[in-house]
């Protein structure tokens, strides 16, 4: 039976795709309430286990368990695990042609949108009747998709790269989105590749070629990778991740 404070328990995940090994025996639990990071260099399979934990068709473990909430969602659907209170803020925001922004908040809740734009740093008067295409930038994409999930109040919500392609979006601006989700009462999974990212987190795993390499305080595993990683000759290889 699973600890009331763990939200997120994965148990020896293992994934495998065309005999590459891309995820090899990962455990890591993420907290009720907590900020959990997942911190490694490119290829290092990070985005491969966001994927997984949310139950992307082409990201079926080959082995292991993925344990939400106590109880095993190893086989459900995305969609089962969305219901569940799973969601996923792309690294890369999807266009829209022909959906305005209000629309786009309000399909999955009817709150004002207004609120979780100003929540991600944008002027709701000026974006709400904007279409999600390409005559926004790929920063101001990214502020509405997470604008869009902060709306939903997910239990969990795994941030890949969420300061990827934002532009003039600091770590304040990231802070505060980070802190309207666990105001919603969201628990989160911040996946990244920076450092300084991690000081927004309470707990953080270092992830190498798939493997998970040190678990810690997230103050603990930033010295561990400054002292141990930054200077690896195998940092970044690629191990098959998209």
């Amino acid at each position: 039976m699973e600890s009331l404070e763990t939200i997120l328990h994965v148990r020896d995940l293992t994934l495998i795709k065309e005999d590459r090994i891309i995820l090899d025996n990962v455990n890591i639990q993420v907290k009720k309430g907590e900020v959990c990071a997942i911190l490694g260099d490119n290829g290092a399979g990070k985005s491969s286990m966001a994927y997984t934990i949310m139950g992307l068709s082409d990201f079926k473990p080959t082995r292991g368990r993925i344990i939400f909430l106590g109880q095993d969602i190893s086989l459900l659907s995305i969609n089962e695990r969305a219901k569940r209170g799973i969601s996923l803020a792309w690294q890369e925001p999807t266009r829209f042609e022909g959906l305005q922004v209000k629309d786009y908040l309000t399909l999955s809740c009817k709150d004002n949108p207004t609120k979780y734009l100003e929540m991600v740093g944008l002027d709701g008067k000026k974006y709400l009747e904007r279409a999600v295409d390409n005559s926004l930038s790929g920063g101001e994409r990214k502020r509405i998709e997470l604008a869009s999930i902060l709306s939903l109040k997910p239990k969990l919500v795994i941030l890949d790269e969420p300061d990827s392609g934002i532009d003039i979006l600091g770590m304040g601006y990231l802070k505060k989105i980070i802190d309207g989700f666990k105001l919603e009462g969201s628990s989160i999974l911040l996946i990244t590749h920076q450092r300084d990212v991690l000081q927004l987190a309470d707990s953080a795993y270092l992830l190498c070629n798939g493997r998970v390499n040190y678990q810690g305080e997230a103050k603990e595993v930033t010295k561990y990778y400054r002292a141990k990683c930054s200077k690896c000759s195998e940092g970044g290889k690629n191990n098959g991740e998209p």
